[in-house]
């Protein structure tokens, strides 16, 4: 696997694999990789043939006061899992590389960022729209990958892309949960023993939700409290938020009906702020 952090060796790279005749995926990631991640490298080889990650702790997507410094780092074993995972190239830029000393233009994400996520973090989604156009950008690939289980920001980046006109296919990929339902996630390192325990209520939370609607509930508010109620439950976990929502448009939805649904929840369990959804069917 090839390593690079030069956004024109990475393009002199990529060219080279696209005269070629191959096909590019692109895999964006802020490292401190799990099987979560990896799920998204393997689904990128079953689809192309050249696959880029990147591992960039992208510092715009993080409001002041949020844990761009804390959050965890650990580039060596990044690179031997993506080596392990027959990745082509890990593109590891440094912030100056990314932006360089003058850059103040951003990608605005428009209405569907400012819900949700972006009513709790109001400078995220700018962050993360910018940092995503310009990897679009250096890669150029035929396709990049994202995991559901930051589902807000999947929908987020396919509707700008489509705005955009931009000539990449967004492929969305299922959430991996550990054995007992909890989403994995970068962040699940902040957690105590007992706060690891507690987490499980997100997953518990959107259960309760599902169960409700395959039993034949239609009512959103009837599974929103549900939702509320089973983290209630637990007192290490204060809830951000729950929501059901249009699966496509994030639309706050009165009754489940024909168009797919999306339950949506954030708490903090402790002082770590997990999020997590899941599709809702009518049975």
């Amino acid at each position: 696997m090839e390593r690079l952090g030069s956004k024109d060796e990475v393009r002199q790279a990529v060219g080279e694999a696209r005269r070629e005749s191959k096909r590019i995926a692109l895999v964006p990631t802020m490292g401190a990789l799990h099987d979560g991640h990896l799920s998204l490298v393997r689904a990128a080889h079953e689809r192309a043939d050249y696959v880029v990650v990147s591992v960039f702790v992208n510092p715009t997507q993080f409001a002041p006061g949020e844990d761009f410094a804390a959050y965890p780092r650990d580039l060596e074993r990044d690179l031997d899992l993506l080596g392990a995972e027959g990745a082509d190239l890990a593109f590891t830029p440094t912030s100056e590389a990314m932006y360089g000393g003058g850059a103040d233009v951003t990608v605005d994400p428009g209405a569907l960022g400012a819900v949700l996520e972006g009513a709790t973090r109001p400078t995220h989604f700018g962050g993360v729209c910018t940092v995503v156009t310009k990897l679009l950008s250096v890669v150029g690939p035929d396709l990049a990958f994202f995991g559901e289980k930051d589902y807000q920001q999947l929908t987020v980046i396919r509707r700008m892309v489509r705005d955009l006109d931009l000539p990449v296919k967004v492929v969305g990929c299922p959430t991996v949960r550990e054995c007992d339902g909890l989403a994995m996630s970068s962040r699940n390192a902040y957690l105590s023993r007992d706060e690891r325990e507690a987490a499980t209520v997100l997953y518990r939370a959107l259960r309760s939700a599902e169960t409700l609607a395959l039993d034949g509930e239609r009512d959103a508010r009837v599974l929103e409290e549900a939702m509320c109620g089973a983290v209630e439950g637990e007192s290490l976990a204060a809830l951000d938020y729950v929501a059901v929502v249009d699966a496509a448009t994030l639309a706050p939805l009165e009754t489940l009906g024909s168009a797919p649904a999306r339950a949506l929840i954030a708490a903090r369990v402790g002082s770590t702020r997990l999020i997590d959804n899941l599709a809702l069917a009518v049975g």
